[in-house]
């Protein structure tokens, strides 16, 4: 459902979750408390860990944006992990590896998600700890209504637990089997893991105090230890069909915490958009943007074949940079000011046709041709999975037949501050479940290549070059926005679509979101096997046959979707006068949009 609401009504606040409604209950729980945006998102995310524990967990990723009232463009939490310093190409050649396995012990890098969020309570929430944590605690302990995805993943791994990840089955199949849809299903490990973690904070006085005690205890302290103990001696099945150790050690914990950095920003017929920086997929949406300046997009049906058929040719390119060019800028000088530059944009927009192009194209730079080279002799591979389970980000069931996906979520509160995150990782068909804590490592690792000398290039230290994306905007009026979606390499796809029909087309949030949705996976797949499929396009039936018909005379290789199946997007807005205004996906039934 959508919304709109007056921010001098008690309790006013805007927030959509991609999720659970129990998380989104607690978020309303805690803006009603008087807690801020970062109160409400993290509580939200912490609950998101225990009810959709095949979407995210607490081991996982969450790059975030915080956008506060007073504040003139949004700063970037970087939740997002790095490589171990055993993480070398060199050891996983050794392990007969060309890919980094999409599950197992070797994909996993520093988990980020919980300083990212302790980072944004300490900076901008204003309840305690414990208030803000207790929701999620309570619903591990006393057990939520398990819904029917988290079911059917579980019970298309038991054998697979029972054989390979005998932690895993512990936690996630306590009665010898899948929990039933709908029954009772906690996990008093995390509960108890959660609540030594409150104990140890609460041994210091003061809110601050008590969430840099938090901190140390997972990273310096007992998280730290079982995660390090446990990883001493683990030897685990992994998605390429091999038991191999991992490389993560406590002392990689102790060396890493979550940072800040200014948001990277374009402007688009008057509007600016921020992203995340080129250690994220986030520019895509701005090189696309850009590419679509100056088109007359405003002049073609947002629903029709010519207005599919241009976004989708931008997004081909911008994605071939994304793969020759994007990587952690603190470990290569990535040329940013260029990809994003008005003149870069427009070269790259002659070579957009009438016609679907089926080739791979990234941008010419001079003196990155090796870069480009290298990307179009990994795309012309033909990678085959190995015969393990849980590989790549469980990316929308009902598209690829894996089960599940992210999770994304936007608040505002009644101050105007603006939230926009997006959780990930730590599914539980991604890891073994690391024992004393109830909860799996994550495998964002799978992101780097194993092949050196490129921005993605395996490297200690590094940050994989992560999908999550989240946005925001501002609209030439100073109406702002939050929005994003699950969705792996989609992500940016969908909400180009969303915010392109807004922006030049003058949809609300609903009607942005309910438009039927496209995407492409032409681009090198960011998630094992790492494939490619040239020309392809995916798109909704609500387009109509007459429009699918012609995207494929355009050459598009069109698959058509199930009614209703593409994209999980919610988005919220606030308006100079106060106005707020919230949407979110029908698809999948899932998503809430929720004020009051």
């Amino acid at each position: 459902m959508s919304f709109t609401t007056r921010p001098e009504l008690a309790g006013t606040f805007g927030m959509t979750a991609s999720t659970h409604w129990i998380a989104s209950a607690v978020g309303m729980k805690l803006l009603e408390a008087g807690g801020t945006a970062a109160d409400a998102a993290a509580g939200m995310g912490f609950t998101l860990n225990v009810v959709e524990p095949h979407l995210n967990g607490p081991l996982g990723d969450m790059p975030a944006l915080w956008r506060g009232a007073g504040d003139a463009a949004p700063t970037m939490y970087c939740g997002q992990g790095t490589a171990p310093a055993g993480a070398t190409i060199a050891h996983y050649r050794s392990e007969g590896l060309d890919l980094i396995p999409g599950s197992g012990l070797l994909a996993t890098v520093v988990p980020g998600a919980f300083d990212a969020w302790m980072l944004l309570l300490r900076d901008h929430g204003r309840l305690p700890l414990r208030e803000v944590m207790e929701p999620a605690i309570h619903y591990a302990r006393h057990g939520h209504p398990v819904l029917a995805r988290v079911s059917a993943t579980i019970a298309g791994l038991t054998e697979f637990f029972r054989a390979e990840w005998p932690t895993s089955a512990e936690v996630w199949m306590p009665g010898g089997a899948a929990p039933e849809p709908g029954t009772l299903f906690a996990n008093p490990a995390l509960a108890d893991f959660w609540e030594r973690l409150l104990s140890e904070a609460e041994a210091v006085t003061g809110r601050e105090a008590q969430i840099e005690a938090a901190r140390r205890a997972f990273y310096d302290g007992f998280v730290a230890e079982h995660i390090d103990t446990y990883l001493r001696d683990a030897c685990v099945m992994d998605a390429a069909g091999g038991r191999r150790k991992g490389v993560l050690t406590g002392q990689d914990m102790a060396g890493w915490r979550a940072t800040t950095e200014p948001a990277v920003s374009t402007t688009h017929h008057g509007w600016t958009v921020w992203k995340g920086g080129f250690w994220t997929q986030g520019p895509v949406l701005l090189q696309t943007l850009n590419m679509l300046e100056e088109t007359g997009l405003g002049d073609l049906d947002p629903v029709g074949d010519a207005f599919v058929h241009r976004v989708a040719e931008a997004l081909k390119l911008a994605f071939a940079d994304r793969e020759a060019y994007y990587g952690d800028p603190e470990h290569f000088d990535i040329p940013a000011a260029t990809l994003l530059s008005k003149d870069y944009a427009r070269a790259r927009r002659a070579l957009i046709g009438e016609t679907a192009s089926h080739d791979q194209r990234p941008g010419d730079l001079p003196g990155l041709e090796d870069l480009a080279a290298a990307f179009l002799a990994r795309a012309a591979r033909k990678p085959e999975a190995g015969p393990g389970v849980g590989a790549g980000e469980p990316t929308m069931a009902h598209l690829t037949g894996r089960r599940g996906d992210t999770v994304h979520i936007d608040v505002i509160d009644r101050w105007g501050n603006m939230f926009s995150g997006t959780p990930s990782g730590g599914w539980l068909q991604s890891n073994p479940v690391v024992p004393g804590l109830g909860v799996p490592l994550n495998t964002r690792a799978q992101m780097f290549w194993l092949d050196p000398g490129l921005p993605t290039s395996l490297t200690p230290g590094a940050r994989p070059r992560t999908t999550l994306s989240p946005s925001m905007a501002e609209a030439p009026g100073g109406t702002r926005l939050a929005f994003g979606t699950p969705g792996g390499d989609q992500q940016d796809q969908w909400q180009a679509s969303f915010l392109l029909r807004v922006i030049h087309h003058g949809m609300n949030l609903q009607e942005a979101i309910d438009a039927p949705l496209f995407h492409t996976a032409h681009l090198q797949a960011s998630f094992y096997p790492r494939g490619t499929k040239p020309a392809h396009l995916l798109a909704e039936p609500a387009f109509g046959e007459a429009v699918l018909d012609a995207l494929r005379t355009r050459g598009h290789r069109l698959e058509v979707s199930a009614p209703w199946a593409a994209g999980r997007l919610t988005a919220t807005s606030r308006s100079p006068e106060g106005l707020l205004r919230g949407a979110a996906t029908p698809r999948l039934m899932q998503a809430y949009a929720i004020g009051r």
